[in-house]
């Protein structure tokens, strides 16, 4: 990975998520956690901890008495037991309610140090330093915070916004492949939520285009009661995947099956026309992603694991599905219309 050594301000794009007092900035570019002391000291923390999945020299020097503290990524990693375990270190190190807490990881690092600085005190400072495409374009925006159960993902949560994103675009040199097609099944699906066809645009623009996007959503809507409903766009048969296959599917493998798996659902009731639905399947595969249900999932398994799915909300089956007026959220869908629909989907051979 190239290191910077000093901030950089070429070619960097800034998005605020405009939440009043609450507000921040997700800064993208090249160089940009050597942000980080200056994030820290605006704060006003006294220490730090640092969670980090990656490797110390990651993280820059904090400027403050800091304690690292290493993380795994992975979704078998995001547990409650694993949030405890980080607020035993939080309260080892003596943070108090105005000190900061950093994560630097992908999403599941993100997401489970954001809901142990949620926890901590009732909520102490957090900043994120995102080292995966797919948490640099969602995960570590929008202040939702969550473990998973066995009986489904991000069962257990908090909504706490951090206080900064610094998305360095030099952490994404190393990435493999894999996870570069992870990160790209969340840019796919922001392509039928009112993000525009980012498919040739540069990298960091890709980024910024989805983050300003879910930052327009997150502000109009910061509690999932309306609106925000749309970032889950693929993400209800996606998220069910992932729990099925024990996350041998990666979430944005997953949630690019998904989106295929809504523009047909969307078809056959007749919310969009069949260029609409095969726009899905041609965008989706534009990203180099799997369109196919993976092999050895049964079809009735995925029905019963999304009735669990949080916007259901005890009526029934519900999906974010394209229609005449754009994505909305779609409740009491009929089984027998989502069983078709499963049916419909390629799939893999085992």
């Amino acid at each position: 990975m190239t290191k910077s050594t000093a901030p950089q301000s070429v070619g960097h794009r800034r998005v605020e998520v405009a939440l009043g007092e609450r507000s921040y900035e997700v800064t993208i570019g090249p160089g940009v956690r050597h942000t980080l002391p200056e994030q820290v000291a605006r704060t006003g923390a006294r220490r730090v901890v640092v969670v980090s999945a990656r490797p110390a020299q990651w993280v820059p020097d904090t400027g403050l008495p800091t304690a690292f503290v290493a993380a795994q990524d992975g979704e078998q990693n995001k547990t409650l037991a694993a949030v405890a375990e980080l607020c035993r270190h939080f309260a080892g190190f003596g943070l108090g309610r105005d000190d900061v807490v950093v994560s630097c990881g992908g999403g599941t690092t993100t997401d489970t140090v954001g809901l142990a600085a949620a926890l901590y005190h009732r909520g102490i400072p957090v900043i994120h330093l995102p080292t995966s495409l797919l948490a640099q374009v969602d995960a570590s925006v929008g202040g939702k915070t969550a473990v998973n159960l066995p009986e489904g993902k991000n069962l257990v949560g908090a909504y706490w916004q951090p206080r900064a994103v610094l998305c360095d675009t030099d952490y994404l040199e190393t990435l493999p492949q894999r996870e570069w097609i992870n990160g790209y099944g969340e840019i796919a699906r922001c392509h039928f939520i009112g993000a525009g066809d980012l498919r040739e645009l540069p990298l960091s623009d890709k980024i910024a285009a989805s983050v300003a996007r879910k930052a327009q959503i997150v502000a109009a809507d910061e509690r999932d009661t309306g609106l925000r409903h749309l970032l889950n766009y693929g993400h209800t048969l996606g998220h069910a995947i992932e729990v099925g296959t024990e996350f041998a599917v990666r979430h944005g493998e997953a949630v690019a099956i998904g989106t295929v798996f809504a523009g047909r659902l969307a078809g056959l009731l007749g919310r969009i026309g069949a260029d609409r639905v095969d726009e899905h399947l041609s965008v989706v595969r534009s990203y180099g992603l799997p369109v196919s249900l993976p092999a050895g999932v049964d079809d009735e398994q995925l029905i019963h694991i999304m009735r669990f799915d949080k916007k259901a909300a005890g009526e029934g089956l519900a999906f974010v599905l394209d229609g005449p007026e754009g994505a909305a959220l779609v409740r009491n869908v009929p089984p027998a219309a989502v069983a078709r629909a499963l049916a419909a989907m390629p799939r893999e051979t085992a």
